[in-house]
């Protein structure tokens, strides 16, 4: 849990706003809630607020490859320009972070109802985070917020996870307590919780995950029997470019995780939900499981002739937000993978179990695998290209059963011989 900032009193800012910030830890993905109490000319709340949040940025490096990038506002905060608004203009809700980075949200209301509006959020791939970026300087999204309309004089209350994709970035929030358009300056004590918390048996159950420890050789026999991870269930997923499926992939999905303690994580396909992006030379599935974890596979095309064209699997990207076993979140990521190699226009089938090392610490096994990110035609696979492990079994049975029919013969045209000698033999003795 953040704690809250051990400042002695309460920041003064300019308009009379008031916005304390109780920052946490670090890790990958750390904890930063952000606490932000505006007040007007009158030093009353009109917006009160408190939440977590981190961006997921994936940029392009002077190589032309693709990378990951993680920020959280947990040091180096300012809160210039909030305000209760006025008038002519919204209220505003306003941070600044790190080195050039910002994130703003601006309110509407009704007679009954207030939302949120706009989100603004700058990012600087000057930032020594943005590793080799090909693009420096800040750069601003802006998008549509996708919170519901909540009653006035109600505050919003959120842990469930939700994030908003643009573009390549990713938002993330969790654990939000909300109220704009305060009044009488006084937080209600009038609660309204969102539809994802109210579909959550527990805050500490995992609807969509199965964990259990692993047990190494280097680590001592538990005490106690534990029941052993099941084979994860296989999903079927997909993405459309219009009316058209131009993606599909089938799988059963497992993490490995060595952090703090071994633990394997099954992926239930029932409660995760998909997106991504199509295109002729790259693509991308991404599996949220609304339980705070999140999968990328990024597909690449590559020349190995003047006519053959093959996709392969060329990276993949982890992010954990909740920890596990109280270690520390993460966010970890291969770009430097070539697997699943298939000739353009196929798919790529695997039965066996495959894993994809993603970090020394970091897994993910596959089950029942097929996979096909380009050139899907009538919404259905094409012919499937299978991987070694398949080949090798498709080849093996029908040896075998040639080797067990060959034993027969042998067996039935020896049992012939031994029967024709008893026969000569009866019939010298007549």
């Amino acid at each position: 849990m953040a704690t809250r900032s051990p400042w002695p009193r309460p920041l003064s800012l300019p308009c009379c706003c008031l916005l304390l910030l109780a920052l946490g830890g670090p890790g990958f993905f750390q904890s930063h809630a952000v606490e932000v109490d505006v007040k007007d000319l009158s030093n009353n709340t009109c917006i009160y607020a408190k939440w977590m949040m981190s961006f997921l940025i994936k940029y392009e490096t002077n190589n032309s490859e693709y990378k990951n990038a993680t920020l959280n506002p947990s040091t180096n905060v300012t809160h210039d320009g909030s305000t209760c608004g006025n008038n002519t203009h919204a209220p505003l809700l306003a941070i600044q972070f790190g080195a050039g980075h910002s994130w703003s949200i601006n309110f509407t209301k009704t007679n009954e109802t207030y939302q949120g509006n706009i989100i603004s959020f700058t990012y600087n791939t000057s930032d020594a985070v943005f590793k080799d970026a090909k693009t420096k300087g800040p750069i601003t999204i802006v998008v549509k917020d996708t919170m519901p309309p909540v009653q006035l004089n109600t505050v919003y209350k959120c842990h469930h996870l939700d994030s908003i994709e643009v573009a390549n970035v990713s938002l993330f929030f969790w654990d939000v307590i909300l109220q704009a358009f305060v009044q009488n300056g006084t937080v209600s004590k009038n609660d309204s919780t969102c539809e994802a918390d109210k579909s959550t048996v527990a805050p500490t159950t995992v609807a969509n995950l199965t964990t259990a420890p692993i047990t190494t050789a280097s680590s001592p026999l538990p005490t106690t029997t534990s029941k052993p991870v099941e084979k994860p269930l296989i999903g079927n997923y997909s993405l459309k470019d219009g009316d058209k499926i131009c993606l599909l992939a089938t799988m059963g999905l497992q993490l490995n995780v060595s952090q703090e303690k071994p633990v394997l994580i099954n992926i239930n396909p029932k409660t995760t939900n998909v997106t991504g992006s199509c295109g002729n030379t790259s693509a991308t599935l991404r599996l949220n499981d609304s339980n705070r974890r999140l999968i990328d596979f990024t597909f690449a095309v590559k020349n190995t002739s003047a006519n053959t064209q093959r996709f392969y699997l060329k990276e993949v990207n982890i992010t954990l937000i909740s920890s596990i076993n109280g270690s520390e979140p993460l966010n970890a990521g291969n770009n430097n993978l070539s697997i699943w190699d298939t000739f353009l226009g196929s798919s790529y089938m695997c039965q066996k179990e495959q894993t994809v090392l993603v970090t020394e610490d970091l897994q993910v096994h596959t089950f029942d695998l097929r996979i096909q990110p380009f050139r899907v035609q009538n919404n259905k696979y094409s012919k499937a290209e299978e991987c070694f492990a398949d080949s090798d079994l498709n080849f093996l049975i029908p040896i075998a059963v040639g080797m067990a029919l060959g034993f027969l013969i042998i067996l039935v045209f020896i049992s012939y011989v031994i029967g024709r000698r008893k026969s000569r033999t009866g019939y010298q003795s007549v």
